[in-house]
């Protein structure tokens, strides 16, 4: 596939270097040279230095031939201008990353598509629905529904206490009675192991777990940790990010919301009304300690600097909040922020990552997640008729090693899928993938 990207940011970059590594051609535009450079010299990219919107650059980008346009410049306004002038020039598919939500309401997409736009996403509120879901399920560092709830992807980290250490994984054998929940994948020692037969969970492995929706409170009782209801959590940071958990929450939950900045703090003081808005450095363990930080469930620190999220939630584990998450951008802090502790790590790039990757996909994915403390990919397809995953039970399928289908929705039935399992046309598959093989999935559903 012909991909234009045009921002050669964090956001840009970081998109040049995944899908490069998926064997498409990127050609990445920027006015700035040395991004173009760094971007140029860790991945296969053709670069165009110039202005997104004007025509000039746009037709030596050769926008007319590509499938896909993405436009992340760092603003909104010439995302919106580039994505509907490359599509007026010819590319397959514009979209665009914005920063209003007001453009998301329905009557309103409705107009960008008419320009030409055919999809806006926007980081901060996808980051921020996020970080709210995760909130009710505080036992687990990720969560994800698919087939409307059917289907959940549960991930958490096995603590000492809980009952799945040593055991022995299941799902691999016909006389085994019909799984509720099946391991997909674990992460140990910074390595995602696909698991297969003999593989036994160990204290501090990472797990991935598909379970239906009748055996989640199951799964999250066997994580060996409890369910918290968050009443008091204290925000880090006035972001896009903060402001918007603080707006969702703050007729449910009591929130404390720091902003080291004065002036930007009075000025959420005036939107939030029922948020408390304290103007004081989150790094400092005095003033945490002042307004109670260990009396906080939760804390959440989404400020603009990886470094200061993960001090921050350092500090308020040590106190002994029970839910911590931070935001950290820069991708090498993750497997640091996670080897100490901290419960959940939301980060932008993974976010717009899973909200662009399908549309690179030869095959027709409902959804795609990228995951925070794995190098994996979760996707949910629809089965086509005579597809090849229709013509085999699982085990049959040779599909490739590094990819494991976890459970399948059949109308109003719901099945962990297992090696002997047959699969039906129209059936929604929720499959887990390493990159390598993300491309190859797609084949047996189409």
């Amino acid at each position: 596939m012909k991909i234009v990207i045009a921002g050669a940011g964090e956001m840009g970059s970081h998109l040049a270097r995944m899908l490069s590594g998926n064997g498409h051609e990127i050609t990445i535009v920027d006015p700035d040279g040395k991004l173009l450079a760094d971007v140029g010299s860790l991945a296969d990219v053709v670069s165009i230095e110039g202005d997104s919107t004007t025509f000039e650059v746009l037709r030596r980008a050769s926008v007319r031939k590509c499938d896909l346009f993405i436009a992340v410049n760092h603003e909104e306004n010439d995302n919106i201008v580039a994505a509907m002038m490359a599509k007026k020039l010819g590319a397959r598919k514009s979209i665009a990353r914005i920063d209003n939500n007001e453009y998301l309401e329905p009557n309103n997409k409705e107009m960008f598509i008419d320009m030409g736009i055919d999809y806006l996403f926007y980081p901060e509120k996808v980051a921020a629905t996020e970080v709210i879901n995760l909130l009710g399920h505080t036992s687990t560092t990720e969560y994800v529904d698919f087939s409307s709830g059917k289907l959940s992807l549960v991930v958490f980290r096995l603590e000492a206490s809980s009952p799945l250490v040593g055991t022995l994984l299941t799902g691999f054998d016909e006389e085994q009675a019909q799984l509720n929940f099946r391991t997909v994948a674990i992460t140990r020692g910074g390595q995602t192991i696909i698991p297969r037969r003999e593989e036994h969970l160990m204290e501090g492995d990472v797990i991935y777990v598909i379970t239906c929706q009748d055996a989640l409170q199951e799964v999250l009782e066997l994580s060996g940790q409890t369910n918290v209801e968050v009443k008091n959590m204290m925000i880090l940071g006035g972001s896009r990010i903060g402001v918007r958990i603080a707006t969702e929450l703050q007729d449910e939950v009591n929130i404390k919301l720091v902003e080291y900045n004065q002036e930007k703090a009075y000025r959420l003081a005036e939107v939030l009304d029922k948020t408390l808005i304290i103007s004081e450095d989150g790094r400092n363990t005095e003033v945490m300690l002042e307004e109670g930080l260990p009396n906080m469930d939760a804390f959440v620190a989404v400020t603009g600097r990886s470094e200061t999220n993960i001090l921050a939630a350092m500090l308020a584990k040590r106190m002994g909040v029970k839910k911590v998450i931070a935001e950290v951008e820069n991708l090498n802090y993750i497997d640091l922020a996670e080897s100490i502790g901290i419960d959940t790590i939301i980060n932008k790039k993974l976010v717009t990552a899973s909200n662009i990757f399908r549309f690179t996909m030869s095959t027709d994915v409902q959804a795609i997640k990228c995951l925070t403390g794995s190098d994996a990919e979760v996707l949910e397809f629809i089965v086509k008729p005579n597809s090849p995953a229709t013509k085999a039970r699982i085990r049959d399928l040779g599909l490739p090693e590094d990819t494991i289908i976890g459970g399948i929705v059949r109308g109003d039935k719901v099945f962990i899928a297992v090696d002997n399992t047959e699969i039906n046309a129209y059936d929604r598959v929720v499959v887990f993938s390493m990159p390598a093989s993300v491309g190859k999935v797609g084949y047996f559903f189409n």
